[in-house]
């Protein structure tokens, strides 16, 4: 690619791993909790966003904060378990490391309830940063010098465009292709099992050019 080392940042909800059930278990267990109705099944169908976003379509604003600390309080008992890699994550992040570079996960989640998830599924990234969201994101992505950046929503092309990385994006989450590419997406992958080959012929294309 280019004389540094590679550095790709992947998100991870929807990215990485499927976390829609323990999501949906977290919220089950918030509305349970606090007796106010959430729709979880609702919930699950349009993540990627902060989470005080959907907070506030079930609590009074005076309330979204206390409700979002309240949730990420009780996220490790309820979520990480329930929650799977998604096809091809692990593979993905070798394939980086494999090419000699880093793999970061930078995330719109807490920062320790992301890394919980990592640890539990065995994801090895080499940073993660958390509480970042779309154009947000790319502080981090700068500060790491990611040239790439993997993530399955339009707040990620976003994400991506704003630290001027390539912008990647996998069609396993809410926004589906045409949208990840009218957002400004450069490739779309039907999921991370196509991204170890993306990578590679990427790498050659930047080495040759």
């Amino acid at each position: 690619m280019t004389s540094r080392a590679l550095t790709v940042g992947f998100d991870l909800d929807m990215t990485l791993i499927d976390s829609r059930p323990g999501i949906h278990a977290c919220f089950q267990a918030l509305s349970a909790q606090t007796g106010t109705y959430v729709d979880c099944d609702l919930v699950v169908t349009r993540l990627g966003p902060p989470l005080e976003d959907e907070i506030a379509n079930w609590f009074p604003a005076e309330r979204v904060a206390a409700m979002a600390d309240l949730y990420r309080e009780m996220y490790p008992t309820h979520a990480i378990t329930g929650t799977l890699a998604l096809p091809g994550a692990r593979e993905a992040v070798d394939a980086v490391r494999a090419a000699g570079g880093r793999a970061v996960v930078v995330t719109a989640k807490y920062e320790p309830n992301a890394k919980l998830h990592l640890d539990h599924l065995r994801i090895d990234a080499d940073a993660v940063v958390g509480s970042l969201w779309a154009e947000r994101k790319a502080e981090a992505l700068r500060e790491h010098g990611a040239s790439v950046y993997v993530g399955d929503h339009t707040g990620d092309v976003r994400g991506a465009r704003a630290a001027e990385a390539y912008s990647v994006a996998v069609a396993t989450g809410p926004c589906d292709a045409a949208e990840l590419r009218a957002a400004g997406a450069d490739v779309v992958l039907t999921d991370l099992t196509e991204f170890p080959a993306w990578l590679e012929g990427h790498r050659r294309e930047r080495t040759t050019a």
